[in-house]
């Protein structure tokens, strides 16, 4: 007896499962400029590392004998690959049939990836476009089901490997928790969509009429919820994008992140950096004029450029070592801690502590956003939870205080345990930095509003005052304290931090591991 009927049998499901939903769903997907589930997934992989698991799972039809006469493909590809070499785990939608819908899909199928990538601690990446659920699923199960899939590790993920969800798709449902309960979370502009619901469902029960785009798009969620890390041109560029931030995360929590290769002189000096920050605390500069002149060329990628703008968030290298920015962007809301730039802050501090990345903190911090609009949203409640992500962190941390630092903001610069054999914490300042619990402006007018107004000449009594306490609060006092270990030279900023990043590496290794809570979404 052989073989080869079965095998024939096994190289016909194969090519079954190659064509997706068939040529006419394919010419659909295509037409609205979508590249098909496997076409994402050759891009997102190096060439020819790709393994599936599970393609021959789906719905088969057979004749009367019990023959095997045709199938239709499960709507979720699982495998894994290689991404520059290193293995990483996929599960991805294929909306070619019937829409990504949970209807037509296997989910032991997409649960078996997702827990495939936590015992073999590699990172996870979710290619998400599903139109959600259905109620043609009572026809099939004969009965409701309780919500939640028991062996699906969703919250245990998040502490032990690098998630990654992608909506290249309208997420509804068990789509948006896809992608929204990773460490790092993109959506193609206009083609993607997250919500809880979608139209439909939104005008049913709220009498409301509003399109996919309005209730869910890029605009709603990576420019104004924060809901959404970053936003894509199209699927190629978001399949960039996760390869890219893989490239600065360990593997899974008990490897520590890997060094590149140096191409950056570590002493390079910028000559603009002596300059970029101006005499007048009230005129803005570009903070991104900075972090090109320190950080090595061309590293830095930011997550959630768009949203929480007054401070920027994101990866970067020294020295080729992997490091976590965080910079305050005096050109929005004056680099004040907004709700939104705090929630930025906790979720970013987290992402860094957990997959023990280094962390440098450019500051420039007037205060808490203050106003009834901040005070209506909880600013400060959401500053402190900021706060308390910074102090609970445990990864190597160094601040550079470039212009401000006030008030309970202003004391998010860093952990205030720093030193003490738990974690290390320095900081250092450039002669421009002030500090104190309230800006000297500010300050004076509060504090001697009556002997201004009082004044012969109320403006050049102000300025009076000014000049005094600006005179007190130069660094240079604070630094003969040592309440400042150092005051640098701008110039000097890169070699400091190029010294500091390779330090930083002694300790991880003792960090290693999962932390006593996984980062929440």
């Amino acid at each position: 007896m052989d073989w080869d009927q079965d095998i024939e049998e096994l190289k016909r499901r194969r090519a079954i499962a190659q064509k997706l939903g068939g040529d006419a769903a394919v010419e659909r997907q295509h037409s609205l400029g979508k590249l098909t589930v496997r076409e994402r997934i050759e891009r997102l992989f190096d060439p020819a590392s790709f393994r599936e698991i599970g393609a021959l799972t789906g719905r088969a039809t057979y004749d009367a004998d019990g023959a095997f006469q045709d199938a239709t493909p499960a709507n979720t590809i699982i495998g894994s690959g290689n991404v520059e070499g290193r293995r990483v785990a996929v599960t991805a939608d294929d909306f070619t049939i019937r829409g990504g819908s949970s209807e037509s899909t296997v989910s032991d199928k997409w649960v078996y990836a997702e827990r495939y990538a936590f015992e073999m601690k590699m990172p996870l990446v979710r290619l998400v476009d599903t139109a959600g659920g259905s109620v043609k699923l009572l026809d099939q199960q004969q009965h409701t089901r309780i919500p939640g899939y028991p062996t699906w590790p969703l919250v245990r993920l998040m502490g032990a490997v690098p998630v990654v969800g992608v909506a290249m798709g309208s997420c509804a449902g068990l789509g948006a928790i896809k992608v929204v309960v990773s460490h790092f979370s993109i959506m193609v502009k206009k083609t993607a969509q997250v919500f809880a619901a979608g139209p439909p469902v939104v005008r049913q029960g709220l009498n409301q009429t509003i399109d996919k785009e309005d209730l869910g798009g890029y605009k709603v969620h990576s420019r104004t919820s924060g809901l959404v890390d970053n936003e894509a041109e199209d699927d190629a560029d978001a399949l960039i994008q996760v390869r890219r931030f893989l490239s600065y995360l360990p593997r899974n929590v008990w490897e520590a992140p890997t060094r590149t290769t140096p191409t950056d002189d570590p002493a390079r000096v910028e000559p603009a950096l002596s300059a970029i920050v101006p005499k007048d605390r009230r005129k803005a500069y570009n903070p991104r004029v900075i972090l090109d002149g320190v950080l090595d060329r061309a590293s830095l990628f930011e997550i959630g450029r768009h949203h929480g703008t007054s401070t920027i968030t994101g990866l970067a290298r020294l020295d080729g070592y992997p490091v976590g920015i965080l910079a305050s962007d005096p050109r929005h809301a004056g680099g004040a801690m907004t709700k939104g730039s705090a929630k930025k802050i906790e979720r970013f501090v987290d992402l860094c502590d957990t997959f023990h990345v280094p962390i440098v903190h450019f500051v420039d911090q007037p205060g808490v956003m203050t106003g009834v609009d901040a005070e209506k949203a909880g600013t400060v409640a959401a500053a402190l939870r900021a706060l308390a992500a910074i102090e609970q962190s445990e990864t190597p941390w160094i601040s550079i205080i470039v212009r401000r630092a006030f008030g309970v903001a202003g004391g998010a610069h860093g952990r205030k345990h720093g030193l003490d054999g738990s974690s290390i914490n320095l900081r250092y300042a450039w002669p421009s930095a002030r500090w104190g619990s309230i800006p000297i402006e500010g300050g004076v007018a509060a504090a001697f509003r009556r002997d201004i107004e009082g004044a012969p000449d109320p403006d050049a009594k102000r300025k009076e005052l000014e000049t005094h306490y600006e005179r007190l609060a130069s660094p240079f006092r604070s630094a003969e304290r040592f309440a400042i270990p150092d005051i640098i030279d701008p110039l000097e900023t890169r070699a400091l931090l190029c010294d500091w990043a390779k330090d930083a590496q002694a300790v991880i290794p003792t960090q290693l591991g999962p932390k006593s809570r996984t980062m929440r979404p």
